[in-house]
């Protein structure tokens, strides 16, 4: 069962961008000067058209031509500045939205393993792709064309009273119908929108199940009851965006009925005013074609709150990821610190739900030590293993590291991530001021020099997607010397180097020792044989340690270690075999 992320409420969302506004007030100033003068300059237009044709009625045919002079001066004015204010919103718009993205990656990085397990990748894929995408549009056109329309809007009701405010008020007839329109679609749009966005992230999340189950669903034939749990998730998401697209297109009925009323009060006032003498026919004109103008700024500005609607509920759930707990972050100190740490693990407890994974581990592994724990599948091991590297928080006890004031402790698993891009700046992920010599020094210790001096371009070959695709051992390789680099105190190896009865295998394991030399080690060892090479072995069985001590110490003891050890063949057996 997957566990959704927060959702931040709309009091938090708008502190969060109150902050992100803040951060750019300079840049918003320059783009709000901007837009006053675009829009000033779109208002000149249906003033000298209107001064035209009053010159007409009168005969001057100078001023006829002065004022068409003036209005293609004013057009392109007006075109300048329209693009200038379009460049100066969305450039602030893109900025803000970057400092949020590199927000959001981060606090993502830093939170809990178990966290992201829970609420299931495609929640997350959903809202830093789909609802981050929601966001960008809005800020990179929604925001730039609805603060100009704005601005334009503001600058119309000015040039209105100035003509007459008498149209002004003809004109304002329109406002009750739009804010009665606005009113209605804001109270039901935001509760649809949100539901739309949770429904895309379980559509993606129960897509990407299914992917990943891919050959265990064909093995047992189980494909139809995810295919239809995939159906059920995406026909709700198609009937939440269906109900969001009626409500948008009653909204746009309502805007078109007010611009309606609108125009037949204006041209009625200005017919009244100008056969009563109170007005001349071009102010009248240009009261009418002011109005016109402002259909598009008023239907921008109105379907702008709709977009924005739909922005507030995918921002609210980037907002809700931040309000997410983080585990404290490790600081990697500039210069090393040289002792060697020891691990203190008192009464350790764990459990998923009500099964209980571990119960009160007791263990010390003492400085530069190199502990190997082996057992069955599901004894506890990896557990115990994410527990000490910080990964997973334990129900019970503690961990303590001795020796060291920021202990660093890496964890290599048996999957290690490939990064796509040059080997060298994968590598350099974990000490981003590692030279040439450096890299290939820690390539040296992961027993991967002789591979890597084949590629084309050295460290400098593209790796990953688009790049040379490594094999599992290679990968396995890579993330030991990211470890080399990484220089820790204490190191954690769950089956990082499985390759069972293979060339390879041993390669692996010859660059685990090294590795493990001169620091603290714990190996959660997939083969027996891995085990014996460590200082002491421990052994594990639902959740307890069972037996403990070196290599030939337990093979005296004669226990199931012993036996075990003797039937598997210098010590190939499956882990599995424990729990027989």
């Amino acid at each position: 069962m997957t566990i959704p992320l927060r959702t931040a409420d709309p009091r938090r969302t708008r502190r969060v961008l109150a902050g992100l506004v803040r951060q750019h007030g300079t840049g918003l100033a320059v783009a709000v000067t901007v837009l006053a003068l675009a829009a000033a300059a779109g208002i000149a237009t249906p003033l000298i058209l209107g001064g035209a044709i009053d010159a007409v009625t009168d005969g001057d045919g100078a001023l006829v031509r002065l004022l068409l002079i003036v209005l293609l001066a004013t057009v392109v004015v007006q075109a300048v500045l329209a693009t200038g204010s379009w460049i100066a919103v969305a450039g602030v718009g893109e900025r803000m939205l970057a400092k949020l993205r590199d927000r959001l990656m981060t606090h993502i990085l830093r939170m809990p393993e178990r966290r992201v397990e829970a609420a299931g990748r495609g929640e997350l894929v959903s809202r830093v792709s789909g609802d981050v995408a929601v966001v960008g549009d809005t800020v990179s056109s929604v925001v730039p064309t609805a603060a100009g329309a704005a601005f334009s809007i503001a600058a119309a009701a000015v040039g209105l009273a100035a003509i007459d405010p008498r149209l002004t008020l003809a004109a304002c007839l329109a406002v009750p119908v739009q804010l009665v329109a606005l009113r209605h679609h804001l109270r039901r749009s935001m509760p649809v929108y949100r539901a739309s966005r949770e429904a895309a992230g379980e559509r993606s999340q129960r897509m990407l199940e299914g992917i990943d189950a891919h050959a265990t669903l064909l093995a047992f034939g189980s494909t139809a009851g995810v295919e239809a749990r995939v159906d059920e998730s995406a026909r709700r998401a198609a009937d939440l965006s269906i109900r969001a697209a009626r409500l948008g297109v009653r909204f746009w009925g309502r805007l078109n009925m007010a611009e309606f009323v609108g125009l037949a009060a204006v041209l009625v006032a200005g017919f009244l005013l100008v056969q009563s003498g109170a007005t001349t026919i071009g102010a009248a004109t240009a009261a009418a074609l002011m109005f016109l103008n402002l259909f598009g700024p008023l239907g921008t500005v109105l379907a702008g709150f709709d977009d924005l609607q739909r922005a507030s509920a995918s921002l609210s759930r980037l907002v809700g990821v931040l309000d997410e707990p983080v585990e404290s972050e490790r600081d990697v100190p500039d210069a090393r610190e040289d002792a060697v740490i020891g691990v203190r693990i008192e009464g350790v407890g764990f459990s998923y739900g009500d099964a209980a994974v571990l119960a009160d581990i007791h263990l010390d592994v003492g400085p530069g030590e190199h502990v190997a724990i082996v057992g069955a599948s599901g004894a506890g091991k990896s557990t115990l293993a994410a527990i000490v590297s910080g990964r997973l928080a334990a129900a019970s006890g503690r961990v303590r590291f001795e020796g060291a004031n920021e202990p660093r402790v890496v964890l290599v698993a048996q999957e290690s991530h490939v990064f796509s891009g040059p080997l060298a700046d994968d590598l350099r992920l974990v000490r981003p001021d590692a030279t040439d010599a450096q890299l290939t020094d820690a390539l040296a210790d992961a027993g991967a020099e002789r591979w890597v001096a084949r590629l084309d371009a050295g460290v400098q070959t593209v790796i990953g997607a688009g790049g040379v695709d490594l094999t599992d051992v290679q990968r396995q390789q890579l993330a030991l010397a990211r470890v080399r680099l990484r220089d820790p105190h204490v190191l954690v190896m769950d089956e990082a180097a499985s390759e069972a009865g293979s060339a390879d295998g041993d390669v692996l394991d010859r660059a685990a020792l090294r590795l493990a030399r001169g620091r603290t080690t714990i190996t959660i060892a997939h083969r027996l044989e891995q085990a014996s090479m460590a200082d002491r072995v421990v052994v594990m069985d639902a959740g307890r340690i069972v037996e403990m001590g070196s290599h030939d110490e337990l093979l005296s003891a004669d226990g199931g270690y012993a036996r075990l050890w003797r039937a598997s063949g210098h010590g190939e057996a499956r882990q599995d075999d424990f729990a027989r």
